[in-house]
């Protein structure tokens, strides 16, 4: 009977809907201790009350977050697509920035050596990795051929190489190149013992990637080309490889992305990237979370640069696709 009801009812069943929905947000903002202080600056004749009633100030707190969630989510969508984006980032971006400014930071002091961070350490931070995506490229082209082969030894070589690498963490894949190596009398400076340990693990990942987009082109491209009377190693540079770049491009990209910000274990070393400067320059007037907030910003803006550029090479790859 009461399904039926509700059946017959679509638009009683939605606000029904819609208030469960909202009382699910309220209890959720509850539980997690949402401040009323904020209503009391909103509205001042409400302090005394809010002093007076903890618990039920919390619950009306947390149920007009909930109501002006919904009422902002209701705005955005009279926008078209593009700006509901764009105002969905502009929003939680201005939270993001009032969460940040609640910790009572010194912009003085972001402001004083941000100029040697973005000079020195994104620099080398950005040295480091484009020298290491590049190996890494190379060192997984080299390793998907030799998984795709059918001699035992190249196989079990590469298959050795991806299962070692994959398997041991990276920050104690540098030190054991920058402490290890010398053991055995190579003695190797720290960026290179970065690049090395990078590019090595990097490489392992990107074997596999560029394994599956190779396998992802279809047999007859392979056979087409050598009926045409192209060799093995011209068939791959002309036919396969330049089909399956649009496979490998998109987890590449994240790839070089994760790489990125995986170049900040290389401050285990001594090396001056751009964590290394955040915990350094940090120290010396005891702001340890400008340092490390204004480094996380700026790993975010490189990491949408070369997203953008991501999605520009994606585009070029998938012409082939637009019908």
């Amino acid at each position: 009977m009461i399904r039926a009801l509700l059946l017959n009812n679509p638009e009683a069943m939605r606000r029904g809907g819609l208030a469960v929905l909202l009382s699910l947000i309220t209890l959720l903002f509850y539980a997690m201790g949402i401040s009323s202080a904020w209503l009391g600056k909103l509205v001042p004749s409400l302090a005394d009350w809010l002093t007076e009633s903890p618990n039920m100030a919390r619950f009306v707190a947390s149920a007009a977050i909930a109501l002006i969630f919904y009422v902002n989510w209701k705005l955005l969508r009279l926008l078209p697509r593009m700006w509901q984006t764009v105002g969905v980032w502009i929003e939680l971006f201005s939270l993001l920035m009032l969460f940040f400014y609640s910790f009572n930071l010194s912009f003085s002091f972001i402001a004083k050596k941000i100029g040697f961070m973005i000079s020195q350490g994104v620099v080398t931070t950005l040295y480091i990795s484009a020298i290491s995506i590049a190996i890494a490229t190379v060192i997984a082209l080299i390793g998907a051929i030799a998984k795709l082969s059918k001699n035992g030894v190249i196989y079990g070589l590469a298959a050795f190489y991806t299962s070692l690498f994959r398997g041991l963490p990276l920050l104690m894949q540098i030190y054991i190149i920058y402490l290890g190596l010398p053991q055995v009398g190579y003695v190797i400076g720290a960026i290179p013992a970065g690049i090395m340990a990078l590019s090595l693990c990097y490489g392992a990942y990107m074997t596999e990637i560029f394994r599956a987009g190779i396998e992802s082109i279809p047999r007859g491209q392979t056979e087409g080309a050598t009926a045409l009377g192209l060799s093995p190693s011209q068939t791959m540079g002309l036919v396969i490889l330049p089909q399956a770049m649009r496979v490998i491009i998109p987890p590449t990209g994240n790839q070089f992305i994760a790489m990125l910000k995986d170049s900040s274990l290389v401050s285990v070393v001594g090396v001056w990237e751009l964590m290394y400067l955040a915990r350094t320059l940090g120290q010396t007037e005891f702001r340890h979370f400008e340092m490390l907030i204004t480094a996380s910003m700026i790993y975010w803006a490189l990491s949408i640069g070369l997203e953008l550029l991501q999605s520009r090479i994606e585009k070029r790859f998938g012409k082939s696709n637009v019908r």
